[in-house]
């Protein structure tokens, strides 16, 4: 019996595991499975040798690092002396999959990366632990292909999960009749980001610059998305004081959101590649730590940060990012595209393109097959 071993670090990884995982089960149903997983594929009926919530963390924190070594050491240990699989797919989450690629490399377990680092992004170095101990890297962006293949690393392009997981656009007269939104004002909604460092860096950022469209426009209202990993006093204090703004509040339903807004307010991340694929107008805003803004800046290979303009290679939706993160301009960016006709419509038609460039669809197929033929 072939064994695999998944590792995933994140919400967002996991999901994307349990689909190639689905996948998986129906070409090979006798492969056994075990991960560092969260609820999906332990649904899924992956046994997890941990919760990756554990993992979830970001930042410098001394005792993150430590935490983060000490898992990866009793990882690596129970996959080379316990579990022993024919494979290990590490799944996004680059910097702890990259650290433990070194340690099971040398064991000679074959090692793919579905997702890899945005290394075409920022700290290239990392090419080199790419090359020396991966065996194969299983690419969603066509742009990162070429890359990998320079420097002679076996590489295939995949297709982005989004383009199969991502919901058929709703109506929205629905939407809106189901959350009582007012079907005459313009929606607005605001996603401040998934982890506790982005709320409490950009939602007063973002609930300021609302009350500035609020004061120059009657006809506006507006919704913040709950991600599920923020807990609700994190965020319900701070709404208290802005009450006048009857910003309704609504948890899993980000798609709707997304699809169904006139205008959106993002932190940058997976989320600016959501609403692209519905082809919704949105800037993107992110302001953290001064620190951890300045080690970006070194680090950083590329001056775009959200993905609709990197995967297009052009400037098509505003980005406001740390200095000119400020309320003001947030304000005037997002009255832009509500007023303005022909700078929505221009946004909406490039955004169009993005899609386009994910032709490739059932990722989550494609790695199951590849997995199948190589385990």
């Amino acid at each position: 019996m072939k064994k695999l071993f998944i590792i995933t670090g994140e919400y967002s990884g996991d999901r994307h595991a349990c689909d190639v995982v689905k996948e998986l089960k129906k070409i090979n149903p006798e492969i056994e499975i075990e991960a560092v997983g969260g609820e999906n594929l332990a649904n899924e009926g992956v046994k997890l040798f941990c919760d990756h919530s554990k993992m979830s963390a970001m930042g410098f924190n001394f005792k993150i690092i430590l935490s983060h070594i000490f898992l990866g050491k009793t990882v690596a240990d129970y996959i080379k002396n316990e579990f022993k699989p024919d494979m290990v797919l590490l799944v996004d989450y680059g910097g702890f999959n990259l650290n433990l690629s070194k340690v099971l490399s040398k064991s000679g377990i074959k090692l793919y990366y579905y997702i890899p680092p945005q290394i075409w992004a920022s700290r290239k170095w990392r090419l080199n632990t790419v090359k020396k101990c991966i065996n194969k890297v299983l690419t969603i962006f066509p742009f990162e292909k070429e890359m990998y293949e320079k420097v002679g690393v076996d590489v295939e392009f995949v297709g982005h999960p989004l383009l199969s997981q991502i919901p058929p656009k709703p109506d929205k007269n629905a939407v809106f009749e189901e959350n009582c939104f007012d079907k005459n004002k313009k929606l607005i909604s605001i996603f401040p980001g998934s982890r506790v460092f982005e709320i409490k860096n950009l939602l007063r950022l973002f609930l300021d610059s609302a009350r500035i469209i609020k004061s120059q426009r009657e006809d506006v209202q507006f919704a913040i998305a709950q991600a599920p990993t923020i807990k609700d006093e994190l965020i319900f204090p701070m709404l208290e004081e802005y009450k006048d703004l009857d910003i309704k509040v609504l948890k899993n339903r980000n798609y709707e959101l997304l699809s169904s807004s006139d205008a959106l307010i993002l932190a940058s991340g997976t989320v600016a590649l959501e609403a692209s694929l519905y082809e919704t107008p949105m800037i993107v805003s992110y302001k953290g730590p001064a620190y951890l803004y300045f080690v970006y800046r070194l680090v950083r290979c590329i001056k775009r940060v959200s993905l609709p303009n990197i995967i297009l290679d052009k400037d098509v939706i505003p980005e406001l990012i740390q200095k000119d993160a400020k309320c003001e301009k947030v304000a005037e960016n997002i009255k832009n595209i509500v007023e303005n006709d022909n700078y929505r419509i221009d946004m909406i038609n490039s955004l169009k393109y993005v899609k386009q460039k994910l032709s490739s669809s059932g990722s989550a197929l494609k790695v199951a097959k590849i997995i199948s033929d190589n385990i």
